[in-house]
């Protein structure tokens, strides 16, 4: 099976093409290296006065990029494709010529529609979502907002195939990441993400041994939440930082209702 994988360029995706190509024959992976956003003197004050106020959450995800670059800290040396906008010809070009079976996703902007018309015909699209679709979708971290708006039993991942929309397309799997109980902020976000490669992986893996996939429409599952970045605000943030400072993330995860709350929760299985 011929499999090209087109990611973000941070410690995690590089972490998560590194564990794939340990499992399988990668043909080759496109890079989406964004070029930084200009921004204004008002925004980034603004950002160094967020980046202090909430230390601890940046800190968290500082820390989950610093585990996988000392764990992965090369690429795959395997053919590849460094571009700025995933959506551009060149990737277009590049996976024409390596004809895959399979292409996997993770990281990149949103693959626009002219692109999915020139590429679904040449092989399947498997995305990967850290969060629980369709209850949990969007961004900037699936996971914080679960933690902010005391959604703890909503924290896990999603393997999905791909369409226009945002964390939209049909649902091959969603899993719960499971927790003890006694994890510090940085101990869940790391839960998550070793989780889903872990999913994605075992998707991967379903597909290469011969299997038919779930595609499962998500209006079918729930009716969910889109959660937008420009609402993550420092209300959502205190919110977050409350529940880990005043330990109650750890205390819902051990008692009767977070079990109760999970049984609701339509997953699909792998």
């Amino acid at each position: 099976m011929k499999i090209v994988i087109l990611v973000g360029n941070k410690p995690n995706h590089k972490a998560l093409t590194a564990k794939l190509s340990q499992e399988f024959e990668i043909s080759g992976i496109v890079i989406e290296n964004r070029k930084p956003v200009k921004r204004k003197m008002k925004d980034w004050i603004n950002g160094i006065k967020d980046r202090f106020t909430f230390y601890k959450i940046h800190a968290s995800w500082s820390s989950l990029l610093k585990h996988y670059n000392l764990t992965f800290p090369a690429w795959p040396k395997v053919d590849n494709l460094i571009v700025e906008q995933i959506n551009e010809a060149a990737v277009v070009e590049f996976l024409k010529k390596k004809n895959p079976d399979l292409i996997l996703v993770s990281g990149t902007r949103i693959l626009s529609k002219d692109f999915l018309s020139q590429i679904m015909p040449i092989a399947k699209i498997m995305n990967l979502h850290t969060g629980i679709s369709p209850y949990i979708k969007g961004g900037p971290n699936c996971t914080n907002w679960c933690l902010a708006d005391d959604l703890f039993h909503l924290i896990g991942n999603t393997v999905m195939w791909i369409n226009e929309g945002i964390d939209s397309g049909n649902i091959i799997a969603t899993e719960r990441t499971r927790f003890k109980g006694d994890e510090t902020l940085n101990d869940i976000h790391l839960a998550v993400m070793e989780h889903a490669h872990d999913l994605y992986i075992r998707a991967v893996r379903k597909v290469e041994d011969g299997y038919e996939l779930n595609a499962v429409k998500q209006e079918n599952i729930a009716k969910g939440k889109l959660f937008l970045t420009k609402r993550w605000n420092s209300r959502k943030k205190k919110s977050l930082l409350r529940n880990i400072r005043n330990n109650r993330f750890n205390q819902v995860v051990q008692s009767l209702h977070y079990h109760e709350k999970a049984k609701e929760i339509n997953l699909i299985e792998l």
